[in-house]
């Protein structure tokens, strides 16, 4: 086995001195005695689904895909004890039967919940908080192999701070998340002019439990998609009417068409209309996760930031116009989330209009992200920690009213810097 790691989108990779791939608590403490005994940093992979270089390093890479149980479930509370590795997908799967799920989720799944929360990773929803939000306890596993349980009672700092992590404090090794009863969603998808969206930008936004467009730079129509909870059985569409919807259409023939348009460019214009009118009306009845999430088939990067939600409507306008300059295909994802507050959350304290811009693989994103950050900065925009950007620690300082109560906890739970990389020096500084 080469001693290599590479994210999913293909373009993050590092060869480790050692990858380590604990299946329990114990393993986790021997496997960063040894790092210590090396003068090894750590750092943790999920599953590899941020597009920055959070997880690189030359030191021991740990992947906590076998700490994946479910420990205990209170049903008639909804807390949900779990091991770090377990994926949302499966979390939800598990959970259904037992008559609990996640209030919300982000359009993939895939993600361990503690990659998903570190990062801040979200849905979208203007009453509904980011997934960290649901994180009622926190078991972190410092360099020394002690472990420290944090949640709102025994460290209220120390809580706020690892419920988005960026894996800079220690080891992630178990949480204890608040679910909901399990729940139908109607999902609604239709195609709507951008402009007539933006000018009843609140009555969309607040009139659906869950609100999201997708818009490209060279068409008018936005791609609309309102989820909604309904009391209705679920009614799962046929296999074959979900692989040609989501398989075919979704997944190869976009990716066919991005393909076309990285050989030949000038066909990006007549490419976008036509998928934007291709994306006709579409309703599906179905549990929950399975109408937020679909499957993402084909790789690109991309950048999100979360804005005030105050200034959506004109930082969307913008951000559809700075896209017009560049060779991209891929189109601009809308969604909007309530107030958090977690240290770091990109959402902390503020409601928020999240803006995300996509490049296909192997087409060049430096100049479209660095226009599109230009565009985010002017608004006081926070990054996405899983999803590029040019910030650095100087850089984003100001942007978190808790950045000092943050880097105190760093300081308190690793003042070694055991876990820590250049990526997380880049955008946190150094420990001390």
């Amino acid at each position: 086995m080469t001693n290599s790691w590479v994210n999913w989108a293909g373009d993050q990779s590092c060869t480790p001195a050692s990858i380590a791939v604990p299946s329990s608590p114990e393993d986790v403490a021997a496997v960063l005695a040894q790092a210590e005994a090396k003068g090894h940093t750590v750092r943790v992979a999920g599953s590899g689904h941020s597009f920055t270089e959070t997880v690189l390093t030359d030191g021991t890479l740990m992947r906590l895909n076998k700490l994946d149980r479910i420990l205990h479930v209170d049903r008639a509370t909804g807390l949900v004890r779990a091991e770090a590795g377990l994926t949302l997908n499966a979390a939800s799967n598990a959970l259904h039967p037992l008559g609990l799920a996640f209030p919300n989720l982000g359009d993939i799944d895939v993600q361990s919940i503690a990659g998903a929360t570190a990062t801040g990773t979200h849905g979208t929803g203007s009453k509904l908080q980011n997934l960290s939000a649901a994180l009622q306890s926190v078991e972190l596993m410092l360099a020394d192999g002690s472990t420290v349980e944090l949640n709102e009672q025994t460290d209220p700092d120390g809580w706020r701070a690892a419920r988005v992590n960026v894996g800079a404090l220690g080891v992630v090794t178990a949480v204890t998340l608040q679910m909901v009863p399990s729940f139908v969603l109607e999902g609604v998808e239709r195609p709507l002019p951008v402009e007539e969206v933006l000018a009843d930008l609140d009555t969309h936004v607040d009139g659906n439990e869950h609100f999201e467009f997708y818009m490209f730079a060279h068409s008018p129509l936005a791609m609309t998609k309102r989820n909604n909870t309904v009391d209705l059985p679920e009614q799962p569409r046929g296999k074959a009417v979900d692989w040609f919807s989501d398989i075919l259409m979704t997944n190869y023939t976009f990716d066919a068409l991005c393909r076309l348009t990285r050989r030949r460019p000038s066909l990006i214009p007549t490419i976008q209309r036509a998928a934007a009118y291709a994306g006709s009306y579409r309703r599906q009845v179905e549990r929950s996760y399975r109408v937020f999430a679909s499957p993402r088939l084909f790789r690109f990067t991309e950048m999100e930031y979360a804005l005030p939600r105050e200034h959506s409507a004109d930082a969307i306008r913008e951000i559809k116009e700075v896209a017009k300059h560049f060779d991209t295909a891929m189109p601009i994802e809308v969604r909007w989330v309530a107030p958090d507050d977690a240290f770091l959350s990109p959402a902390g304290g503020r409601d928020t209009c999240y803006i995300a811009v996509h490049q296909y693989q192997g087409m060049d994103y430096e100049p479209y992200f660095r226009a599109c950050e230009r565009v985010f900065d002017r608004y006081n925009g926070r990054p996405h920690w899983g999803k590029r950007h040019f910030q650095t620690a100087e850089t984003l300082r100001e942007r978190y009213p808790d950045w000092e109560k943050f880097a105190e906890v760093r300081r308190r739970f690793d003042p070694k810097g055991r876990f820590t990389n250049a990526y997380i020096e880049r955008v946190l500084g150094p420990v001390n």
